[in-house]
């Protein structure tokens, strides 16, 4: 099955994670932009980088992740 980006609200995190494993995206540092929408993107881009580099079997099998 492949993995998707989802919404995650728990006890101790909310935010983007991944629908198939524990991974949870945390922004690295301060969001860079002009405009509200521009630091909207550099989010998104950097969600999606992270997203996209990093490998399930490196992180422990979500039980039942909320989407």
């Amino acid at each position: 099955m492949p993995r998707n980006l989802v919404w995650i609200k728990s006890q101790n995190f909310e935010g983007f994670g991944c629908s198939e494993c524990r991974w949870e995206f945390n922004s690295t540092g301060t969001l860079i932009g002009e405009s509200f929408d521009q630091m909207k993107q550099t989010y998104e881009a950097e969600r999606d980088k992270e997203f996209a580099a990093y490998a399930c079997a490196t992180f422990p099998r979500a039980i039942n992740p909320e989407k």
